[in-house]
């Protein structure tokens, strides 16, 4: 009487899982960027509404620019130093779960 051996690996018995992860949240996930658009459009309304000598498009886009080097700098701080981690299985469809 035999008996039949596995001669695969022990590892590939189960499935793996590798602990991975991307830099940071995706942009569009972030309150930082709900916060911008309603800064900008916020401005732009502001410039549209008031008189042309108090507060003008010019003024208006300068201030825009603004928000944008602010938010830009507020998103290269936040990839510098943080990361998003999740398990990662040979099952895509496991993905997440523990």
């Amino acid at each position: 009487m035999s008996t039949t051996q596995s001669t695969a690996p022990a590892s590939y018995a189960t499935p793996t899982r590798r602990r991975i992860s991307t830099e940071t949240k995706a942009s569009f996930k972030t309150t930082e960027l709900i916060a911008y658009v309603v800064a900008v459009l916020g401005v732009l309304v502001a410039s549209a509404v008031v008189d042309a000598r108090d507060f003008g498009a010019q003024e208006a886009w300068f201030y825009v620019t603004l928000l944008t080097i602010g938010y830009m700098v507020s998103r290269g701080l936040a990839k510098s130093g943080s990361r998003d981690f999740f398990d990662d299985e040979i099952d895509a469809g496991h993905r997440g779960q523990h």
